[in-house]
């Protein structure tokens, strides 16, 4: 009998820890949830054809650390680059005149993401617990290269970084725990 809960309980703890995932929301729901509950917002600015967008999802955003991490810090957005989503960022609905749907492969660029100067796929944008936009960064990371970032950003030491020398010293005594 023990070694029948034993098995059933360990499945299910499997199951649980598989089924775990980053609770995506839009912008304008997470800028919405910030007016409730302040929390900084991070931003998966992605495109359909983008390789590297999907390796983030499938091996970065698939991690455990990670997920829990976005969960508990942030409140997580996914946000497509070309796509026709309208958002509402201070006071300017921002969205893409020029989408063609059903268009296959690349198509034109959100207003949106414009705004937020990505020029490169991936990117991931911050913004404070205001709403105040702080950065966007480019390109793939693993779950350890994310970490620094999603740290940095989640416990302000960002704003202490002014200097690219002040950075390369933060890098050099940050210490990884995304396994």
């Amino acid at each position: 009998m023990k070694q029948i809960l034993f098995t059933v309980l360990f499945f299910f703890t499997i199951t649980l820890s598989n089924g775990q995932e980053i609770k995506w929301m839009s912008m304008n729901e997470a800028l919405a949830a910030q007016k409730e509950e302040p929390k900084k917002i991070f931003v998966d600015v992605y495109t359909v054809w983008c390789g590297p967008c999907k390796l983030l999802d499938k091996n970065t955003f698939s991690n455990k650390d990670v997920i829990n991490y976005i969960n508990k810090h942030f409140y997580p957005v996914k946000f497509n680059a070309e796509g026709n989503e309208e958002v509402t960022y201070n006071g300017f609905t921002y969205t893409n005149p020029q989408y063609q749907p059903g268009r296959k492969g690349r198509n034109a660029t959100h207003l949106f993401t414009r705004a937020l100067k990505v020029t490169g796929y991936p990117s991931l944008a911050y913004f404070d617990e205001k709403g105040t936009f702080i950065q966007a960064v480019a390109g793939y990371r693993t779950p350890q290269q994310l970490e620094i970032f999603l740290k940095m950003m989640a416990t302000d030491d960002y704003k202490k970084l002014t200097t690219s020398a002040a950075w390369n010293e933060y890098q050099k005594n940050f210490k990884p725990t995304f396994q």
